[in-house]
């Protein structure tokens, strides 16, 4: 179906207490410029590159930008899609791949290059994403060259999602919360050696989702395709809810939830549905209901 006005709020406001303000929750997708999301009816037929974003904000009122793995954030290119996207979307950004995944030596002028940049968003930004690579293991030099990665994006909004099983240690949430930086909960197959899916806040201020699919035969392929081709049930995403968000929106003040199944537009898809789950949800745990 083609995006139009969504059945369930974008923003939904959860209240786990009585005494609670309550933990505003967004929904969205890793990307959205996918001309397979025409072919498999997110997009009307013969939608454009250009006009995707528009038609994305008709649904979601947060996304994660997808190219700024891929090259260098620009200032003017970012604004220029400030303004042509609906007023009330915002943005989370990954940090460029040649910091992360395949670091160069000039990686620290990079790094204020990249802070140069993303400042086209202004106040539109939600967090940086620095997405580390799975075999970044939690080694001295590795601690210190995260240590040294988040002084260099201080003080912007900064999300870390962690794929190695070594780094979810009380020591390193600890230190992530001193930084008020969010660590990002991942939901993915429970393979050996992945970081596991945790309700950890270490940002009061913002928790950070993301779904990339639970295909375990297809995770350690090298076929993107295949690893994100997953599909979420209902049943599953109300499961999801009772394990894990429940303590999220306990602890923080704003959380974003991005799906990365990108696969035949099952991340635009998906988001929709937990998005109806979290109406359900917020809606049971309104102050007053038993």
């Amino acid at each position: 179906m083609a995006p139009q006005s969504p059945q369930q709020p974008a923003t939904i406001l959860v209240r786990p207490t009585d005494k609670g303000a309550g933990c505003t929750v967004m929904t969205g997708t890793s990307g959205y410029s996918y001309l397979e999301w025409v072919d498999s009816g997110f997009y009307p037929p013969g939608t454009r590159s250009a006009a995707m974003l528009g038609l994305y904000g008709r649904v979601f009122s947060v996304v994660e930008l997808n190219y700024t793995w891929y090259q260098m954030a620009r200032s003017d290119a970012l604004a220029r899609m400030v303004a042509s996207a609906p007023p009330h979307l915002l943005f989370a950004a990954k940090l460029t791949r040649t910091v992360t995944h395949e670091r160069e030596d000039d990686w620290r002028e990079q790094v204020a290059r990249y802070r140069q940049g993303i400042g086209g968003l202004k106040q539109r930004l939600v967090a940086i994403l620095v997405q580390l690579p799975p075999g970044f293991d939690r080694t001295v030099a590795n601690r210190r060259f995260l240590a040294e990665l988040l002084d260099g994006l201080q003080p912007l909004p900064v999300a870390v999602e962690f794929r190695h099983a070594s780094w979810a240690v009380d020591s390193v949430f600890a230190e992530l919360q001193q930084r008020r930086v969010s660590l990002v909960s991942v939901d993915e197959p429970e393979l050996p050696g992945l970081f596991p899916c945790l309700d950890v806040v270490t940002n009061p201020a913002l928790f950070y989702v993301r779904f990339h699919g639970r295909n375990r035969q297809g995770w350690r392929s090298s076929n993107m395709q295949k690893k994100f081709d997953y599909d979420y049930s209902r049943a599953e995403l109300q499961q999801w809810c009772e394990d894990t968000l429940s303590g999220l929106v306990l602890r923080a003040e704003r959380g974003v939830i991005f799906f990365n199944n990108h696969v035949r537009a099952q991340a635009p898809r998906n988001a929709q549905l937990l998005s109806q789950v979290l109406g359900r949800v917020a809606e049971a745990m309104q102050p007053g209901r038993d």
